[in-house]
């Protein structure tokens, strides 16, 4: 994982969020957990910008910078020129005032740098005859670049970016001090770690802002600046050309914001479908005004920033020392993936896991995150994501399930909505009720098919019927029916047990029982004549035979 983004996994829902907007899908799912995979990241901060639940953490060297303040070299902050559009009518004088106040020697903007950068791109392309150019400005897409794109590297600006030529300026101008980056930017933190002795710390805007906070220090509003300069429209969309001299004949300059538009560009570079061209590139929407830090915490809005940056710039140029061409060098590697590309085979059978048997069953939703079906598996087979993250795949294994237990159980159920109409029915219900589909009463009132006075009865009151007999005379069934309301779907759901065989065996042992009392009645009533006739000759051995004949009676009434 890239040091400079942390995960917090008592914070991570398992929601696939991240990896629905990760533009290079470099996350992976473990254990219902996600995780950053540090050689396919780009750090273009999609996915702290998207957590809903604040899983993703952007990595705080506020103690670390504190650290460079206790020493003895004077540190000095080069401050994104987006800062503008971060802090409201707050100008650069006001941020001096206020950084200095925590311990700073002194702030410079950003575009210092920038106006060196843009300058080396002007030298570039009039001497250097080179067919494509890509603008090295933007950490995430040079990441972007030698990660997923490496055929494309030869096209890529292999200049310091605008932090580190102005990082590097103030060295040269001041051989002792520290120097502390502060923007929108993930991506920047990564480049100062990888790029050793230009860059000492990075913090973003929002870090500055809770630092400024905890020390009761309050920005001024206030727009006055030293100098006006073209540089500070580099965070923009075409900011960098915008500084720029287009006058090399034969080139076209074209500005790209987003990692979609960029990577479709890249991809017809490394095709050969693009050339005498110099290109722009961001990661961000709306460029660095757009920044990940800027957009989770400020209420984005391109239109807006650009406003307030524009309304900030100027028309001239820092007046900067030019270096020389070679001391603005940077070397970019390829770095591998470590993934490798499963066979088709796998592929496939990893399709047949997820119930994608053919290609029209690939529904291409999107709710795991990945495009399609397939790169889905791909991923699978690359050990980055799980069968289980695939909704279709899940709602069809619990349909299937439920839909088993529901066709299969010997009880009669039927589910009707809050008006009362039949939304499901099982086939021992159909049976009940000599339904022939159920089709023929999906969508209609249950009173077609029964007496609704139980559902509403339950719908009223919110209470359960359970287990009461109920003799449903147009199909001269009993039933023995619970009828219970499911608040969370807001259901009524019934369950008929059908019990006419036991009713009918009941009623068959009460008559055989009424049958057996009758002749005990009869067998008693003779006897009793009988015994009147011969009382003076049996005397008390009729009140005993009186006696035995009334228990077997009450023996047989109480069977």
């Amino acid at each position: 994982m890239p040091n400079c983004l942390t995960l917090k996994k008592s914070n991570c829902k398992n929601c696939y969020k991240c990896i629905r907007h990760c533009p290079v899908k470099a996350i992976r799912f473990s254990g219902n957990q996600a995780h950053i995979i540090g050689n396919e990241c780009i750090l273009c901060g999609q996915c702290f910008v998207v957590c809903p639940q604040n899983a993703k953490e952007i990595v705080d060297e506020t103690e670390k910078v504190k650290v460079l303040l206790q020493g003895d070299e004077p540190v000095i902050v080069s401050l994104a020129p987006s800062f503008i559009a971060n802090y409201d009518g707050v100008g650069i004088n006001s941020m001096r005032r206020a950084l200095r106040k925590l311990g700073f020697y002194n702030v410079e903007e950003t575009a210092v740098g920038a106006t060196i950068v843009k300058s080396e791109y002007e030298r570039m392309l009039r001497e250097d005859n080179r067919d494509v150019i890509i603008s090295s400005c933007c950490h995430s897409i040079n990441l972007l670049i030698q990660k997923h794109h490496p055929a494309a590297l030869p096209y890529l600006a292999d200049i310091l970016s605008p932090m580190q030529a102005h990082c590097r300026d103030i060295k040269q101008r001041f051989p002792n001090a520290k120097t502390v980056f502060i923007g929108p930017c993930v991506a920047k933190k990564d480049e100062a770690e990888y790029y050793k002795g230009i860059v000492d710390a990075v913090l973003t805007f929002e870090q500055l802002t809770e630092w400024l906070k905890a020390e009761n220090i309050e920005l001024e509003q206030e727009m006055d600046s030293d100098v006006c300069s073209r540089a500070r429209f580099f965070p923009t969309v075409g900011g960098v050309l915008k500084t720029m001299v287009q006058d090399v004949p034969g080139y076209t300059y074209l500005a790209l914001d987003g990692v979609e538009n960029c990577i479709a560009a890249l991809k017809d570079i490394e095709a050969g479908r693009i050339h005498k061209c110099f290109i722009e590139m961001s990661a961000c929407v709306g460029s660095c005004a757009g920044g990940p830090v800027m957009e989770k915490y400020h209420n984005s809005s391109t239109v807006k920033e650009y406003m307030a940056i524009s309304n900030y710039a100027g028309e001239k140029d820092f007046e900067v020392s030019q270096p020389d061409a070679c001391d603005l060098r940077k070397h970019f590697d390829v770095i591998e993936q470590q993934a490798l590309m499963p066979s088709e085979t796998e592929i496939a059978s990893v399709l047949r896991q997820m119930g994608k048997f053919k290609p029209s069953q690939e529904l291409n939703c999107g709710s795991c995150g990945y495009n399609t079906c397939r790169e889905k598996a791909i991923a699978i087979c690359q050990g980055k994501a799980e069968i289980s993250m695939c909704l279709p795949f899940l709602k069809d294994r619990a349909e299937s399930f439920s839909d088993a237990i529901v066709k299969n159980t010997p009880n009669g159920l039927i589910v009707l909505n809050e008006q009362l109409e039949v939304q499901q029915i099982n086939d021992s219900a159909r049976k009940i009720m000599n339904i022939r589909s159920a089709s023929d009463v999906l969508g209609d009132q249950v009173i077609r098919i029964l007496d609704p006075k139980i559902f509403l009865e339950v719908l009223k009151t919110g209470n359960a019927v359970r287990n009461e007999r109920v003799y449903l005379a147009e199909y001269k069934r009993y039933v023995e029916q619970t009828v219970v309301y499911d608040r969370d779907s807001r259901h009524l759901i019934g369950i008929m047990r059908d019990i006419t065989d036991e009713e009918s065996e009941r009623e068959k042992k009460e008559s055989i029982s009424r049958q057996t009392i009758d002749v005990a009645d009869k067998v008693v009533d003779k006897q009793m004549r009988i015994v009147q006739e011969i009382a003076s000759l049996l005397g008390e051995t009729a009140a005993e035979t009186k006696i035995a004949l009334t228990k077997l009676k009450e023996s047989i009434t109480d069977e």
